[in-house]
Order: C-alpha cells, then sequence, then structure tokens
C-alpha cells in the first residue's frame, strides 16, 4: 500500500509562544551558572541527571503523558517547543531524553499499570535513564534482521544475543530491546520479533562495553546477554509482533529538532565569524544553509503536529531524520569553506576551529543514531509504493 508525502502547513499556537518565552529565560539561568554553553556541542552530548532533574521540577518531561503517570497532558508541540530551544543551545538532555522521546510513550501503550506507575513518574522527575536495544551487529539498523534470541521459559523468557551501538547503556536503569521470539516466515520476515524492557541495574546476564568514538566520548556500547531472565510482565505488546510497535515508535526518534541541530553551533560560530557585513560569497553561503535549517524545521513542526492528531507519520519522519542527517552531516565541511578567508584575528576564528574539529569527528555517528540512510530510504519507498 502506498502514500503521498503529507506535511501540514502547521503554525505553532500561541500557548507555545508563551511557553518559549519560559524555557528560554530557564536556558538565560542556566547559561549564567554554567550548566549551558552553547558554543560548546561536547556540552550537548552530555548526560546531566541534575540538570534533567529541574527539567522535571518545571514539568517539562513526559508532557504529553497523563497526570496519573506525573505527566502534564500539555500538547506535542508545546514538548516541540521546549526540545527545541533546549537542543539549539546544546544543553546536556541525554540522561532524561530517550525516556522521555520514546521509551515512555512505549510503556505508556504497552507495559502492565504496575509498571507505569512505577517507572513513568520517575521519568518525569528526570530520575530515569533508559537506553534502546535494536540495532545488531552484522545487521545494523535493518530490525527484520534482529538474531538475539528471547526464548520462552516457566515465567518469562531468557535472552542471549548482542545489540550494537546502545548509548548511555553503561548507566542506563532500563532497556527497551527487540528480540527475536520466533523465526521469520516467507510472507513476512518482520515476524517473530517482541520488546522486552530490562532491567539494566539489578540483571545478571548483562555485559555491556564501551565503544570509542573519534570525538573521544564514550557513550556508544556493546550489549551481550547471556541467559539474561525477564519475567513475563516484562513483554511489552504482542509476542513475535513488536515489528509494529517499532515502526510506531520510530516516528517519535527520527521526527524531532534533534535530527538536525547536533552540528549547528557550527552554523552560530559562523555567523559570528562572518561579522555583520560579510561577502557577497558569504553572505550567499550562509543563506542557503539558513535556508535549508528552516525548510527542515518547517517538515519536523508538521510531523510533531501530525503525532499531536494521533496519527503515525513514519514515512514523514523518515524523510525528516534523512535530510536532516545529511544537512548535518555535512554542515562542518561546508562552514569551514565559508570561513576560509575570514580574518581570524579580529573574529572568533579560534573558537570555529575547535567547534568544526569536535563537529566533523562526531558527524559520522549521526547516521547510525536512528537508522541509517540506506534504511531509511528502503522505509520511505515502500510507503511510498516504490519497491
Amino acid at each position: 500500500m502506498s502514500s503521498a508525502l503529507n506535511f501540514d502547513p502547521i503554525r505553532l499556537p500561541p500557548e507555545c509562544e508563551a511557553l518559549r518565552a519560559e524555557v528560554r529565560q530557564f536556558i538565560a539561568e542556566e547559561i549564567r551558572s554554567g550548566t549551558i554553553d552553547p558554543s560548546n556541542g561536547l556540552i550537548g552530548d552530555q548526560a546531566d541527571k541534575e540538570f534533567s532533574k529541574r527539567l522535571g521540577a518545571k514539568g517539562w518531561l513526559g508532557m504529553t503523558w497523563p497526570k496519573k503517570y506525573g505527566g502534564h497532558e500539555r500538547t506535542f508541540l508545546e514538548r516541540y517547543v521546549v526540545t527545541e530551544e533546549l537542543r539549539a543551545v546544546h544543553a546536556p538532555i541525554w540522561y532524561h531524553f530517550i525516556a522521555d522521546r520514546q521509551s515512555g510513550p512505549i510503556l505508556l501503550k504497552y507495559a502492565p499499570e504496575d509498571i507505569k506507575m512505577n517507572i513513568l513518574p520517575r521519568i518525569c522527575a528526570g530520575e530515569c535513564l533508559f537506553a534502546i536495544g535494536m540495532s545488531e551487529p552484522g545487521s545494523g539498523s535493518d530490525l527484520f534482521a534482529a538474531r538475539s534470541k528471547a526464548t520462552k521459559v516457566d515465567g518469562g523468557y531468557k535472552i542471549n544475543g548482542t545489540k550494537i551501538w546502545t548509548s548511555y547503556a553503561h548507566v542506563a536503569d532500563y532497556m527497551i530491546g527487540l528480540f527475536r521470539t520466533s523465526a521469520p516466515t516467507k510472507e513476512n520476515r518482520r515476524h517473530g520479533l517482541t520488546q522486552f524492557l530490562i532491567d539494566m541495574k539489578n540483571s545478571p546476564g548483562i555485559k555491556v562495553s564501551p565503544i570509542g568514538q573519534m570525538t573521544g566520548r564514550g557513550d556508544f556500547n556493546e550489549v551481550v546477554f547471556e541467559d539474561l531472565f525477564v519475567p513475563d510482565d516484562h513483554v511489552l505488546g504482542e509476542v513475535d509482533g513488536a515489528w509494529k510497535q517499532a515502526t510506531s515508535e520510530l516516528a517519535y526518534e527520527r521526527s524531532g529538532p534533534e535530527r538536525f541541530l547536533e552540528t549547528s553551533y557550527v552554523l552560530t560560530e559562523l555567523i559570528r565569524t562572518l561579522g555583520p557585513e560579510p561577502d557577497t560569497r558569504g553572505a550567499e553561503g550562509l543563506g542557503r544553509l539558513v535556508a535549508q535549517l528552516h525548510t527542515l524545521r518547517r517538515m519536523s513542526v508538521s510531523v510533531n503536529g501530525m503525532l499531536q492528531a494521533g496519527k503515525e507519520p513514519v514515512v514523514e519522519g523518515s524523510l525528516v531524520k534523512d535530510l536532516g542527517t545529511i544537512w548535518e552531516q555535512k554542515l562542518p565541511h561546508k562552514v569551514r569553506d565559508l570561513a576560509a578567508f575570514s580574518e581570524g584575528e579580529a573574529t572568533n576564528r579560534a573558537t570555529l576551529e575547535e567547534q568544526l574539529i569536535y563537529a566533523t569527528a562526531t558527524a559520522p555517528k549521526l547516521t547510525i543514531q536512528g537508522g541509517t540512510t540506506e534504511v531509511l530510504r528502503g522505509i520511505i519507498a515502500r510507503g511510498l509504493g516504490l519497491r
């Protein structure tokens, strides 16, 4: 079945702009205290529990969730504004971000009531870090090629296998993992996958090993499961049918402003470097970059409007992630080119060079986060009826 791409021209309502002003005031206070440095992309890659707890106290985590679970029953567009403002200044959001963005919604839909009441309020308070267990060695972002197995035993399942590129697994409280409970069929290679909630702190049978990055950071990990027991009540949703849940989850993961803002600090530094009166070459190049950024933002806002309307814009979310990743990966090279003839003595050229070094080193990993370009384009092509 095919469908046309749909990006509704959504405008943010007045309550979103009022919230934006409130968030900006909070950010200004955090900048003064030194928690946030808008020019330092390294800070944005960190997990700061105390910062996440302050956001929770402001009511900015679990914003769309029911109040009975600690949420605030606000809109997806209001949540978008908070995310956008925090990502624009590269705030250290990773302690809460995965749980707030996608793991919490999965628990809301599929977890037993006692688990919801236990975990969701802690996410809303900024006190719970989640990892995502999807990618595997040899299959990467092709989720349906997963080979890690969950075998039924008395009272639950025994899990064996490996997950890779697992961000913050070394400090995570929980993981939502995708494991094979049955073999795929000829008619449906998606059959046989099940999602599980895994307690990363209190479960024997888990080995976490760091994967180094060119930036020197260590948030990626390999996670090996050896006869890990997971009780029946930690099965999330339909046994053998998690592919429907996982694709829905990816609409949340792939559509936010984080998918095009991760290296945007070099654009900010470029503007400072070129100054208020750039030459024709610099002005034209800067204009193109800002126009591209604006287009990606409008697409992302539209997808979040569709989420607010109860839709599952998997194809549109995949497109935002594909285009956004390519843009933010190419951005450091374009910025370096445009800044080549600037006068370093009279500008922030030294700061720009530092940011370019970090952004260039971190750019390759961006295509791994949330799905590689090849897999995303397969999803888009399938959604459009082209394969």
